[in-house]
């Protein structure tokens, strides 16, 4: 699943079901591209990034970051929202996300 974001605003709910249809048994990484796509992938770190926006720190299997669980965590959810928003379409610093 991808949001683009030149496209559609993100919002809770289309932040909600990205998340949801990740996978907890394997690391993620939460990334933006340059044309606006967000999306997760299983490429983390740094990492095949020539057109790579900005990105989060690596979400570590195992730790519900991704899935079900972590889709129904509304706190969590408003931090990305709010990270995402903050760094869409300018990203801070570096682009590298690791606290929100």
């Amino acid at each position: 699943m991808r949001i683009n974001l030149k496209e559609e605003k993100i919002t809770l709910e289309n932040l909600k079901a990205l998340i949801e249809s990740g996978s907890d048994e394997e690391n993620n990484q939460l990334r933006c591209d340059k044309n606006g796509n967000l999306f997760l992938s299983q490429e983390v770190g740094n990492s095949n990034l020539e057109n790579i926006l900005f990105r989060f720190e690596t979400f570590q299997a195992g730790n519900s970051y991704v899935g079900l669980k972590a889709a129904q965590d509304l706190k969590y959810l408003n931090l990305l929202l709010r990270a995402i928003e903050k760094n869409w379409p300018k990203p801070e610093h570096d682009g590298y996300i690791d606290s929100f």
